[in-house]
């Protein structure tokens, strides 16, 4: 009698299975094959004519009217009064941005323990009943609902409801923030070491008490790292945001470039540039604090 005949019948019948990693390189292939045929064949768009002498030609046209090359008019950077518009403007803009995230990390402070799991239903929750536990649910629900729109979307529904200006933005920005630092938040609540909640449970500590000295300990130096970095992220999103009248660097660089005033986008550019790596760097030194 032959070996594969003295095998189990589950194992004589078995198949090699796939590992998830193994699939999702393969997908990410197949994807990545699809989409570039179709940018390449499916649109007219080739390579061919990215890297063309015309193509060039337009970008050193476009990067010497930036610079004010050939422009009968002073460029926007040599005068004083271009530069104190738009350093108003940046001014603004960083308004909005810390607006936003003052709106964002009010709320999740409010509701982030609320859409953590072990807190809602697990071995720190307050209460097993139905009411307890559907809290969880409607919070996680708005996370995903507000990070789930686009910022520009917020910002285009709410500028209907305020008055153009930083708020909608800031509003906007707070909004889509909100779902993401909220479900961040709470997965960090999710992965901390429960042993000090245990030992307070356990010396006769109420459930506000436990979470107060036993989880926010632990969660808020990781939220504060978590905002900073968000903070981050939304300077790059004002001027976007801007666009649809939200205020900012980022109206007046939709108005430049509708008017063709190159030199005055270049000199927003700078402004935007300056802000982006001043926020940079203040958000880098205060996580260090924060750690």
């Amino acid at each position: 009698m032959s070996a594969a005949t003295t095998l189990p019948p589950e194992r004589r019948l078995a198949r090699p299975r796939i590992s998830i990693v193994t699939l999702s390189i393969v997908a990410f292939l197949a994807l990545s094959v699809a989409s570039w045929s179709y940018v390449l064949f499916g649109t007219g768009d080739t390579l061919v004519e990215l890297f063309s002498q015309e193509s060039w030609s337009r970008a050193r046209t476009f990067i010497g009217e930036l610079a004010g090359v050939g422009s009968q008019v002073r460029p926007a950077f040599l005068q004083w009064e271009k530069w104190r518009h738009a350093i108003g403007l940046a001014y603004e803009t960083l308004a909005m941005s810390v607006l936003a995230m003052g709106f964002a990390g009010i709320g999740v402070l409010l509701t982030f323990l609320l859409a953590a799991r072990n807190v809602a239903m697990g071995e720190l929750a307050a209460s097993r009943s139905l009411a307890w536990r559907s809290l969880f649910f409607v919070t996680r629900s708005l996370y995903i609902f507000t990070r789930g729109i686009p910022e520009l979307f917020w910002a285009m529904l709410i500028i209907f409801v305020l008055s153009p200006g930083i708020l909608p933005g800031a509003v906007a920005l707070g909004l889509h923030n909100f779902g993401i630092l909220g479900r961040l938040s709470a997965e960090v609540v999710e992965n901390a070491d429960p042993r000090p909640a245990r030992a307070l449970r356990a010396a006769g500590a109420g459930t506000f008490q436990m979470l107060a000295y036993g989880v926010l300990p632990q969660a808020l130096p990781q939220f504060l790292t978590y905002l900073l970095y968000r903070w981050e992220v939304v300077i790059r999103t004002t001027i976007v945001v801007g666009f649809v009248g939200a205020g900012g660097l980022g109206r007046d660089f939709r108005l430049a470039m509708s008017w063709f005033h190159y030199t005055d986008v270049a000199l927003l550019l700078m402004c935007y540039l300056a802000l982006v790596v001043g926020v940079d760097l203040l958000s880098a030194w205060l996580r260090k604090l924060a750690k």
